[in-house]
């Protein structure tokens, strides 16, 4: 089998960039509420709870997104809803910068989080139909790699504008991203999986000369897809069939311990996290916030190159063992007896290791397995509902952090997400398959 050539290839990785720009915006849009509520915080009377929605309404509205975008991506093509979401993220990156409420941030902040959910269940799809499965891998990772580069550019603008504290245009700026994905994203083809299942094998076969070795490859890979298609009309329940569910376990397991052990607490409140830690300004605690992105896109950049060559679930496995001794030293750092000077010191050095630690397992692998063991005619929905379950876990977490803060105190909270991520592990060991070089439909028939 002829493996592609160097100009496939990075005009594979370019389409990949471009549908993966929904991930630059998702990570812009999450990220950037860091640096920004302390600016919103400054111009309105903002209550404990009503921080917690602006924050926490974009996991909201990404729920319905993703239960949106899932169902009619397996309706409409993949490409179709990765552009009607670049709309979206245009449309509410003009509402958020024009709000002159807390009430109108919190329903603009529910419409981004909408479109996130659209882009999150889609984009990834997109990616992975259309790649070769020897760097499926690595071209679905850019989707993960854009996010941790959206909430580095997040950080940054937050220092940008540290001293004319204009939170408005830091809002407004995600709307340059969004229009030039959908006017280059017009020119790209369809996802040659869905063309297939749809019907349109001419339109299938003429993306997959394009983009493979040569045209015994395509016209093979055709083969395969046709024997696995199911043109019958997908219906919610086959969700729960014997042939889906344990793939619907597995993707469903991984993306919830994504968001349990505690990922977008960082993500959302790390200069707060951080000023708990000693940092006492403002800026200094952004600067700190803008290391633990740097760290995030460095480490991404690693499990781009380690994925099809180590293999899904060795990374996992490594990667939260990682994140567990981070949360757990985490813990100790800031347990009350411990002096002011040695917590800032441990919560630096851990919140980058935890870091570290997701960025190159289950950052990336979160996406990029749901988008791989799914059947075709249901990928979509499937995608959709852990999607779902990825962001309604996002909600629950980011929602209770300060709470829960008040509860068990700093140290409790980490070890809670800690203790998680430890009975994550054995899950992991157990449900989840390695999908390193394997076809889409061979592993789908490896469920069986």
């Amino acid at each position: 089998m002829a493996r592609e050539s160097s100009k496939q290839r990075w005009l594979l990785g370019i389409i990949s960039a471009v549908a993966a720009i929904g991930g630059l915006l998702f990570g812009y849009d999450t990220g950037v509420i860091s640096g920004a509520i302390l600016y919103i915080q400054k111009q309105y009377v903002v209550s404990t709870i009503q921080e917690e929605l602006i924050i926490s309404m974009v996991s909201l509205g990404a729920i319905f997104g993703a239960l949106s975008g899932g169902p009619l991506s397996d309706r409409l093509g993949r490409k179709t809803i990765v552009l009607a979401s670049s709309l979206v993220f245009v449309v509410s990156a003009i509402g958020l910068s024009f709000s002159g409420s807390v009430n109108e941030l919190i329903f603009w902040r529910l419409i981004v989080g909408f479109a996130i959910g659209i882009s999150s269940a889609t984009a990834p799809l997109y990616i992975a139909e259309l790649a070769p499965r020897y760097i499926r891998g690595a071209l679905v990772s850019i989707n993960q790699l854009f996010i941790t580069i959206g909430i580095l550019s997040s950080y940054l603008i937050g220092l940008l504008f540290v001293e004319s504290q204009s939170w408005r245009l830091m809002f407004a700026i995600a709307a340059i991203p969004a229009g030039f994905q959908f006017l280059v994203m017009c020119f790209f083809p369809e996802s040659p999986r869905f063309l297939t299942k749809i019907g349109d094998k001419p339109r299938a076969l003429a993306v997959l000369r394009r983009f493979r070795g040569n045209e015994e490859d395509a016209i093979l890979e055709i083969a395969h897809i046709e024997k696995k298609i199911n043109r019958k009309k997908a219906h919610w329940s086959e969700l729960l069939s014997r042939k889906v569910r344990p793939a619907l376990l597995a993707g469903l397991g991984v993306t919830i311990i994504q968001q349990i052990t505690g990922i977008n607490t960082i993500i959302y409140y790390a200069p707060t996290i951080f000023k708990f830690a000693g940092f006492g300004s403002d800026k200094a605690a952004l600067l700190a916030t803008t290391w633990v992105g740097v760290v995030n896109v460095m480490m991404t950049f690693v499990a781009i190159y380690l994925l099809d060559k180590v293999g899904r679930k060795p990374l996992l496995l490594f990667g939260l063992g990682g994140m567990v001794l981070s949360l757990t030293i985490l813990g100790i750092g800031f347990y009350q007896t411990v002096s002011a000077y040695f917590v800032g010191i441990i919560c630096l050095i851990c919140l980058f290791t935890y870091i570290a630690s997701f960025a190159y397992s289950l950052g990336p692998i979160g996406w990029l397995l749901n988008s791989e063991i799914y059947p075709l005619h249901i990928r979509g929905r499937a995608m959709g509902v852990a999607t779902c379950a990825n962001w309604v876990s996002n909600f629950i977490v980011t929602a209770t952090f300060l709470n829960l803060i008040q509860l068990l105190g700093k140290s409790g909270t980490f070890w809670l997400y800690g203790l998680i991520g430890f009975f994550g592990l054995f899950f992991i060991w157990k449900r989840v398959p390695e999908t390193k070089a394997k076809s889409l439909e061979e592993i789908e028939e490896s469920w069986k």
